[in-house]
């Protein structure tokens, strides 16, 4: 209920303080797991992606933002898991293959920190084992900004992307980083259209 709140909350601010411009919803399926892929270029960019969606999302948050009295509090409640950056974190693995494994949605910016210049960092190899482990669809979402006041803010959101290359193989550290580089790489062609 609180993520449903909040979700409408934010919609409404990106509607009339960011105007947001949101293309290729029609891609976001309407049922089954998928993980939602974006780059990150702001604190805003979890609430945004959540909001151009109708299902729940549950997002990878740096599990230093778990330690900040009260905000820290609230993010389990909106569906938030931490994740230990710059390690395989298995427990955060784990929970995201759940998720989806249950048909669930998964947010992941697979550059794994905030881009401080306009460029895209390169993507970890997290993203590539999550997807090629779940075997789920991948919508790649590239955000366009910046976020200034009253100035649209752009989603454009590309299609569902599979790796059936690797499905059922051995894991490979190469498959995980073709994997991640190749949503990476579309992600960056979307900013571009």
């Amino acid at each position: 209920m609180l993520y449903k709140v909040i979700r409408q909350l934010f919609a409404w601010i990106f509607q009339i303080f960011y105007r947001w411009d949101v293309q290729g919803r029609e891609n976001l399926p309407d049922e089954g797991a998928f993980l939602l892929c974006a780059n990150h270029i702001s604190w805003w960019d979890p609430p945004l992606m959540g909001a151009v969606t109708s299902r729940t999302v549950r997002f990878m948050a740096k599990e230093e933002l778990f330690k900040i009295p009260v905000f820290g509090k609230i993010l389990p409640k909106v569906n938030a898991f931490p994740v230990k950056r710059d390690s395989a974190d298995r427990r955060a693995i784990k929970t995201a293959l759940d998720t989806l494994k249950s048909g669930g949605v998964v947010g992941i910016f697979p550059e794994g920190t905030r881009s401080k210049t306009d460029d895209l960092l390169p993507p970890q190899a997290g993203v590539g084992l999550i997807a090629v482990k779940s075997e789920a669809p991948v919508v790649p979402a590239a955000i366009v900004g910046p976020y200034k006041l009253f100035r649209p803010i752009q989603v454009r959101i590309g299609k569902p992307m599979t790796f059936p290359q690797y499905y059922g193989t051995r894991v490979k550290a190469e498959h995980l980083e073709d994997t991640a580089q190749k949503i990476m790489d579309e992600i960056g062609r979307l900013r571009k259209v």
